[in-house]
């Protein structure tokens, strides 16, 4: 089992940037795809990046592409993500999640365990 804590979250102009961290505890982080999803308030929750274990490989949300950058490292057991030119619309809780599959990709339901999440805002 892992645990994850993300940290990072807060109020932030349009515009602007944040890095949320996602720091993991329990079994070997290095063997894990790492996810980060979010839930806008009254939405489902939604894929918006991953990274492979190696972290050679991402996938992106069309919504954040160019914008956010999910990174990882493994000698800290700590996903980032970091982002820029921050959009009303990004506003929302923000999830790390961890899967053990090596195929997992945008589906949280391939995702094994997950943070209590961070809350992101964004204000004009």
């Amino acid at each position: 089992q892992v645990q994850l804590v993300e940290s990072g979250g807060g109020l932030v102009q349009a515009g602007g940037s944040l890095r949320l961290s996602c720091a993991a505890s329990g079994r070997t982080f290095s063997r894990y795809v790492m996810g980060w999803f979010r839930q806008a308030p009254g939405k489902q929750r939604e894929f918006v990046a991953n990274i492979n274990i190696n972290g050679d490989t991402t996938i992106y949300a069309d919504s954040v592409k160019g914008r956010f950058t999910i990174s990882r490292d493994n000698a800290k057991n700590t996903v980032y993500l970091q982002m820029n030119t921050l959009k009303l619309e990004d506003t929302a809780v923000y999830y790390c999640a961890a899967a053990e599959s090596p195929f997992a990709s945008r589906w949280s339901t391939a995702y094994d365990y997950w943070g209590q999440g961070t809350r992101v805002t964004v204000s004009s």
